[in-house]
Formats: structure tokens, C-alpha cells, sequence
């Protein structure tokens, strides 16, 4: 019950029904607040306790200043938790844990249950195997449940062992894509009481759902844990940019085009930590598919959210995807009720604005490694020379371009090239060169949500096989829908045909390549591009495009939208300039350019007019829960506790809990420390948390092959995320990680100065060296450190490394957060000093003093760091809130949760 101290308590009458509200007006300086502070405001008055949450609190945010650094912390409470299967086991495995340790300390298992609403959906554990046949998704499906049966298993058995949880089955759809369609409620009831529908969820990409006026964002997996068990997140009230939309896309420009455009600007601007909410007449002009499309590309420009305000087009939406008329009438009456509706005229006090004229965007992709490294398409081809030569060029340590002649690539017209004759299994050959297109995937919920770009790509290939092209033989080409509506108005379009005969067969409802699930490269390509370190490319219409995410044989990746994703495969390769450049030649020996078999907008609109209707999503989701008949048929573990399997290598019971008692132990200085690694700028989470494939000859493929597991059954790191030994042994373990103390080598290398002579070793085989000597350990890292995906992994795998502290410039907000709920102590240089201007190699033993004021209940601004090497700063703690504080003393939010939930 709410302390109402504002009198804020009131009664919203919608039909028949009626609703208990907190009525944010009561506030006084609740009317100019952006629309994602005066949800956060509504979940103070409805939440406050008088302790965690109190009258100051309301009043602080009521009376926010939009120009001041974030200061006052609050205590947020989602409404609700989203997981997918990556991020989700590993949280089911910790609340099995949390279980047994509770019982273990005398209290009560049952207390170990979500408070709030959680669903997972699974959708990260399908591998694009089989592609370009009909029967590639069944294949793909059967693959998937071969390969993660004790997974599944144990996610059922979580189903009914947790109240309040529910699951997705595999082969339904891409959790965020999922959420917009049928979880999201927009306006919340529960026990009589309406309020904003917020949320938190384990994947960075939750803010795909910001598109639909809900507020939430993504967290990592031990924090929404804490959330599921009714504990509120810490966070600062933030800055909320205001981003102007004005005007309209022009014809021949897609949403993709449009969120490279923002995102472009919003990295530049700097958005980290911040709220984003779009604003202006621009916004009502924007579709939902649209808006959805930029919410989802929030972690690429580094905000915390994304969000959009309700209005005629949320409803629409709403009404489109199934959602009840008493559902409808309630977001509509509350939004209007509570000043939350859109008014494109008004222009809330924002902390800082940026603009963007719609009709300026034009054509784009980004690469070949950062979503915010956006290239006009016109210019593509000239700029893909430019950056090849990164990938196939010599260089010295010092990562300067060094070309002694003998050693110069190959050129043709000034582009490296060093073209490959290839024998197909049918005994045809062709040729690839750097950068051939070796991957082109319509696949992520970022575009696949989006039936005008869907659409579009359908078009591109009706039209390119009435014209007689069809893909490169070396392209493997994917089309891995975010949910079954796709394939229905695809199917009642009678545009399924024209993507099957140009390769773009359904391969499953899954995040495939996007995630890293690709699958491999047809045999006789892999080898080729090997045996001769060929640079090629991939192209896909998803939100990630990191080194070594895609695909382990690939270099470089673009994203672009799902008809150019089509193109690109019938162009084969990234020399090619499409917008000027013949794409192959039609049945009469004619050249055919990209506007020869570019869609008009009204041909677009006219099938998204006539082929989607409410009935599909009614149908695709009337069961959502059940499952086909394969996952029905899993046997189900009983009982509270999770039986664990000894022989087990997807899922083992974790070592957070182990010697943990009731009485906290004091924090300590951290002493002889060594560096386990030291990393540069834009080191991301794809680089720290184990991703993708797992290789033989990597500690992982070694641990599996000593439990009996066959190289073809190594599954993905993904889908091994429920055993810390697996992901432990793939941390910092990426192929494309430079670690600056082990220079010249490239992965999960370092040096083991346990060692004499410091020899390069695995990182993993280091850290059990360090740890056995008990020393502690530290990483130096550079600017945005730990950007990308919230992965819990990239802070739990740092953890059980030995690391101790992490020091950087800069830090992205998630992972900064999960170290701490790790027990890591997260440190900033000076401004303006980093581990190079310091002096720092790596090489030197580091002693951190002061850390031991946290034991006093205040947190230091900043400790002492001092070397043997003499060179001493003083480091900024990066413990931002007294909440994180409590979790750091408590060694861990989920030790923090754990005792909190005992001492109830």
C-alpha cells in the first residue's frame, strides 16, 4: 500500500470497470516533466513506503531540474521482467541456487519466487544450420531441440516450479518483436489498480518496446533477477534529451535508413545514461513499426531508453495486434487522464534537444564493425576500399599500416584483391575475393517487426525473379522472421515463392545471425576464405555488428535494410556499387540496376494494406504458452528445488553462495594485484561474454571434450550460458580481442606471471594460476568500456575470473552496474588520463587503498592506486548510488537479495 502522501489516490472509470490510479497532477511540477519522468513519477507515488521510497523522493523528481547532473537517486519498481533464453537460463539457474542456499541458511525456499510478472521467450538458440530449402526451418527446429533438450527441460520445470513465470516456446518468435505484438499491456492492471505498463528485461533491446509508449530498458540477468524478486532498481534520475521529429520520409528511404541516421547522431551527441524521447509533429507522422524500429536501436546510441508518448497510432497498433477493446479504451482514458498522451505541439522541459528533419535521411548501411558507423549507400562501395585494407593489410604492434613491397596486397583498381576459384558440390566453380558477401541475413526483431521493410524485401525479390537474378552461389542467405505473422501476410501476399527461389527460405522464428548463430559457411566457401585470409563480408538487417559476432570466418559486417539485405546477396559483393552498378542481367542478357527492382512506396502500402489484419496475430498468439507438440512432449522435473545433474554440461548449479553466511564480510583494500588484462577503446561485452561458436582448441571445446561432448555438439556459447565452467573459460575469450600485455596475438591471450618469463597463456589457464597463488586480479580498459548487450555473463565470467577491479576512462551504464552486483569494484582514471598517458603496461603489481570506507556506510570519491612500478593516481569509484553501495558490501546483489529475503 502506498503511504499517499500526496492524496494522489484516485478512481478512473473506463466502461463498466473501474481502477484505482495515483493521479500525477497532485504533483505540483508534474506538467512540464518529459512523458518518461512522469512515469517514473507515477511508480513513486504507487510504491511509496516512507523508507526506500519516500515523499522526498516524489518531490525531488516533481521538481526535477533539467539542467542539473544527475544526483538524486530513486528507487524504481518495473512492473514486469522479460528474459529470453540466453539471459533467462542462467537467471533460473540462480533463483534454483538462491533456493537451495536459503535453505541451506534456515529460511524458507518457497520466498525464492518472482513478485512481479516474468516471461521468457525463447529465442536466441536457434542456428541457421540449413538455408535455401523448403524444409530448412524443420530441419533447424529438430537441430535445436537435439542440441538444447536439458536446457529446455530445465526451463520447463521452472515454469511450474515459479509462480507468476511463464515461457515462449522455441520456434514462436524474437522476444522483442513477442512483447510488442501480445505481452506488452501499454496500461498495467493488477489487483484492481492501473497504471504505466514498465519493465525491465535481460537483453538491451527491451527498449524496443519504448516504440509503444512503455518504459523500460534492458538489465543485466542478476539484476532482473533482484527485480523479479520484488527489489526495486537503484538508478539516478537522468537527463532526458529531447529529439525533434519534423516532416516525412522521403519515397525510396526505409525505417533502417532512418535509425542509422539517429543513431549516428546520438553517438556523437552522447546519450550514455541518458532517456531519449522523441517529440515534435514528426512523431504522429511516424509509424509504430517505425518507432519500434528506433526504440529497439537504443543500445546502439547508448541511452538508457527510447521512448515515445501515446497516442492515435499506439492505439491503432494495439488494435491491429489483437489486443481487447476494454484494453484499448483503458490506455486511451489513462494516458489522456494522466497527461500522457501525445500533444506533437507541446515541448516538454528537456535537459537537451536535437533535431532531425525526416525528409533528409537517405539510403544507409553501417559497418563493417559499429551500428553507429553509418555510410550513405551511394557511397559504400568507395568506402568498403578504404576499410578493407584494415583487414587484409600487414601491421606493426603499434597498429600503424606498414607495407614492405614484398608483403603489399594485391590490388585491383586500388582495392586489395586476391580472387579465389572455388568448385561448388555440384562440380560448378566460380571465383570470390575480399569482399564477397558470404552472409546475407533479413533476420532481428529490429526490422523483422517492420511489415513496410519486410514487405519491401519481398517486393525486391518478386521483382528480381521476374527479371531472371537470383542470389550468388557463395551468399548464404537466411530469413529468420521475429514472430509467425511474418510468414502469414508473407503467405497471403503470394510473396513466399519469390524469397524461397532466391534463397531466402524460412530458417526458423529466432535471432539467428544477429546473435551470432549464423551457422556455418557452406564447406567449400569456409575453406577458401581461410586457406587465402580472405576479407569477406556479411550483410544483415539486425541491430549488432561487432568484430567476430557474425560469423568466426567473416571480418566484416554491415547492417542495411531487409531489400538491401536482398540486394547485396544478388550483387554478391560489397565492390559493388549498388546504386550504379548492374546487380546481375535478366533472362535477355540485360543489365539490371537496383531501381529496375526497387518498390514505389504505394506498392508497398498496398500489401501491408491487404495482407495484415487483426485475425493473424489473434491467431499466432492465441496459445502463445503451449508449445508444439516436441516441447509438450519434455518430461518435467517436479519439486521446489531443481535436481541438479552431475554430468550435466548446460546445466550446473553455480559458487555465488558458497560459505555464505548471514553476517557480511567487511570490504578490504585489494593488495599485489596483477593485470590480467589490459584492452583498449570500445572494448564491448561481445568482446568480454562469451559469444557464438565454440572452438576445439579453446579452454571451453577442451573442458567439453573431457566431459564427452562431440565436436559437433559443442552448441553455441549461448546455449551453454547455465554452466559457469563452459562460460567461465570463453570470458574475454573473443577471436578478435587485443590484449595489449600479449601483444601480437589476437583472442583470450595473456601473459601468466606466475610463470617465469611471463609466457603467453590462455586467459582462463592464467586466472587458475593467479587464483591458486591468491592473487588478486585487475583490467585496464580504455573509453565506453563494456558497450553492447546487457550481459550478465561479461560481469560473472570477470567475477569468477579472480578480477577484484576493473579501471577504465569511461563506462557503458550496464555492465558498470554488473560488476558491481558482481562484487567487482568498478574504477575510472582521472579525466583525461588513461593506463597509456599513466605509463601503464600491464607488466606492473597494483595496490587500490581506501575501498575499505565503504565498511564505514559512506562510499569514497575516489581511491588510491599505486604501482612497483611508482606510478600512483587517485582512481574515481564508480559506486554511483547508496543502493549499489549495499550490494557491493554484501559481496552481490544477489547475496544482497538473498539475505534481505531471509531476514523477511
Amino acid at each position: 500500500m502506498s503511504a499517499n502522501s500526496f492524496d494522489a489516490r484516485s478512481t478512473l472509470q473506463v466502461g463498466d470497470e473501474s481502477y484505482e490510479i495515483f493521479r500525477l497532477d497532485k504533483v505540483e511540477g508534474s506538467a512540464r516533466l518529459p512523458y518518461s519522468l512522469k512515469v517514473l513519477l507515477e511508480n513513486l507515488l504507487r510504491t511509496e513506503d516512507g523508507a526506500n521510497i519516500t515523499a522526498d523522493h516524489i518531490r525531488a523528481l516533481g521538481g526535477w531540474d533539467s539542467q542539473a547532473q544527475p544526483s538524486q537517486e530513486i528507487q524504481f519498481t518495473p512492473a514486469r521482467v522479460i528474459m529470453q533464453d540466453f539471459t533467462g537460463v542462467p537467471c533460473v539457474v540462480d533463483l534454483a541456487t538462491m533456493r537451495e542456499a536459503v535453505k541451506e541458511l534456515g529460511g524458507d525456499p518457497a520466498k525464492v519466487n518472482p513478485l512481479s510478472p516474468a516471461e521468457l521467450v525463447i529465442d536466441h538458440s536457434v542456428i541457421a544450420d540449413k538455408f535455401g530449402t523448403n524444409d530448412a526451418f524443420a530441419q533447424n527446429v529438430e537441430l535445436e531441440y537435439g542440441r538444447n533438450k536439458e536446457r529446455y527441460q530445465f526451463l520447463r520445470w521452472g515454469q511450474t516450479a515459479f509462480d507468476d513465470f511463464k515461457v515462449v516456446p522455441p520456434g514462436t518468435g524474437i522476444v522483442h518483436q513477442v512483447n510488442i505484438e501480445h505481452l506488452a499491456r501499454t496500461v498495467m492492471v493488477r489487483n484492481g489498480q492501473a497504471y504505466p505498463d514498465t519493465l525491465v528485461g535481460t537483453d538491451s533491446h527491451t527498449t524496443m518496446v519504448n516504440g509503444l509508449g512503455v518504459l523500460g530498458w534492458g538489465v543485466g540477468g542478476i539484476e532482473a533477477e533482484a527485480a523479479m524478486l520484488g527489489q526495486p532498481v537503484s538508478m539516478l534520475i537522468p537527463r532526458v534529451v529531447g529529439f525533434k521529429l519534423t516532416g516525412e520520409l522521403k519515397p525510396g528511404t526505409t525505417a533502417t535508413d532512418l535509425v542509422l541516421t539517429i543513431t549516428e547522431m546520438l553517438r556523437k551527441h552522447g546519450v550514455v545514461g541518458k532517456f531519449v524521447e522523441f517529440y515534435g509533429e514528426g512523431v504522429a507522422a511516424t509509424s509504430l513499426a517505425n518507432r519500434a524500429t528506433i526504440g529497439n536501436m537504443s543500445p546502439e546510441f547508448g541511452s538508457t531508453a527510447a521512448v515515445f508518448p501515446i497516442d492515435d497510432e499506439t492505439i491503432k497498433y494495439l488494435k491491429l495486434t489483437g489486443r481487447d477493446a476494454q484494453q484499448l479504451a483503458l490506455v486511451e482514458a489513462y494516458a489522456k487522464e494522466q497527461g500522457l498522451w501525445l500533444d506533437p505541439a507541446a515541448e516538454p522541459d528537456f535537459s537537451e534537444k536535437l533535431e532531425l528533419d525526416l525528409s533528409t535521411v537517405v539510403p544507409s548501411i553501417a559497418g563493417p564493425k559499429r551500428p553507429q558507423d553509418r555510410i550513405v549507400l551511394a557511397n559504400a562501395a568507395q568506402q568498403f576500399a578504404l576499410d578493407v585494407r584494415n583487414y587484409v593489410d600487414t601491421a606493426d604492434e603499434a597498429g600503424k599500416e606498414s607495407f614492405p613491397a614484398s608483403d603489399a596486397p594485391a590490388t585491383s583498381n586500388g582495392v586489395p584483391s586476391n580472387p579465389v576459384t572455388v568448385t561448388a558440390p555440384d562440380g560448378s566453380t566460380y571465383e570470390i575475393d575480399h569482399g564477397a558477401v558470404t552472409v546475407a541475413a533479413i533476420t532481428s526483431c529490429t526490422n523483422t517487426s517492420n511489415p513496410y521493410v519486410m514487405v519491401a524485401a519481398a517486393l525486391v525479390a518478386k521483382k528480381a525473379v521476374e527479371k531472371g537474378l537470383t542470389r550468388k552461389p557463395w551468399v548464404k542467405t537466411t530469413l529468420a522472421p521475429g514472430s509467425k505473422v511474418v510468414t502469414d501476410y508473407f503467405d497471403k501476399a503470394g510473396l513466399t515463392p519469390y524469397l524461397d527461389k532466391v534463397g531466402f527460405n524460412l530458417v526458423g522464428y529466432g535471432c539467428t545471425t544477429c546473435i551470432g548463430n549464423s551457422g556455418p559457411l557452406p564447406e567449400e566457401v569456409s575453406k577458401a576464405v581461410n586457406d587465402h585470409d580472405l576479407a569477406v563480408t556479411s550483410v544483415l538487417s539486425g541491430n549488432r555488428n561487432f568484430e567476430g559476432r557474425i560469423n568466426p570466418d567473416v571480418k566484416m559486417n554491415y547492417l542495411a535494410s531487409p531489400p538491401l539485405v536482398v540486394a547485396y546477396a544478388l550483387a554478391g559483393s560489397m565492390k559493388v556499387d549498388i546504386t550504379t552498378e548492374a546487380l546481375g542481367t535478366d533472362t535477355e542478357g540485360k543489365p539490371v540496376f537496383l531501381k529496375d527492382i526497387w518498390p514505389t512506396e504505394a506498392e508497398v502500402n498496398d500489401v501491408v494494406a491487404n495482407a495484415i489484419g487483426e485475425d493473424m496475430f489473434n491467431k499466432s498468439y492465441q496459445d502463445v504458452f503451449a508449445g508444439d507438440a516436441q516441447w509438450q512432449a519434455l518430461p518435467i522435473p517436479t519439486g521446489n528445488t531443481f535436481e541438479w545433474d552431475a554430468e550435466s554440461t548446460y546445466v550446473r548449479k553455480p559458487p555465488y553462495f558458497e560459505g555464505m553466511t548471514m553476517e557480511t564480510t567487511p570490504v578490504s583494500d585489494i593488495a599485489g594485484a596483477r593485470v590480467l588484462a589490459k584492452l583498449g577503446d570500445s572494448v564491448t561485452t561481445d568482446h568480454i561474454s562469451p559469444a557464438g561458436a565454440i572452438k576445439a582448441d579453446t579452454p571451453a571445446g577442451q573442458y567439453l571434450t573431457e566431459h564427452g561432448v562431440a565436436r559437433r555438439d559443442f552448441n553455441s556459447y549461448g546455449s551453454r550460458r547455465g554452466n559457469h565452467e563452459v562460460m567461465i573459460r570463453g570470458t574475454f575469450a573473443n577471436i578478435r580481442l587485443r590484449n595489449q600485455i600479449a601483444p601480437g596475438t589476437e583472442g583470450g591471450y595473456t601473459r601468466d606471471f606466475t610463470k617465469d618469463g611471463a609466457p603467453v597463456s590462455f586467459i582462463y589457464d592464467a586466472s587458475q594460476n593467479y587464483q591458486a597463488a591468491g592473487t588478486p586480479l585487475v583490467i585496464l580498459g580504455g573509453k565506453e568500456y563494456g558497450s553492447g548487450s546487457s550481459r550478465d555473463w561479461a560481469a560473472k565470467g570477470t567475477a569468477l575470473l579472480g578480477v577484484k577491479a576493473v579501471i577504465t576512462e569511461s563506462y557503458e551504464r550496464i555492465h558498470r552496474s554488473n560488476l558491481i552486483g558482481m562484487g567487482v569494484l568498478p574504477l575510472q582514471f582521472p579525466a583525461g588520463q588513461s593506463a597509456d598517458s599513466l605509463g601503464l603496461t600491464g607488466e606492473e603489481t597494483f595496490s587500490i587503498e581506501g575501498v575499505t570506507e565503504l565498511n564505514e556506510g559512506t562510499t569514497p570519491s575516489t581511491v588510491k592506486v599505486t604501482t612497483d612500478t611508482g606510478v600512483e593516481f587517485d582512481a574515481v569509484v564508480r559506486i554511483d548510488t547508496p543502493g549499489e553501495a549495499d550490494y557491493y558490501r554484501n559481496g552481490g546483489i544477489m547475496q544482497y537479495v538473498l539475505r534481505s529475503l531471509i531476514r523477511k
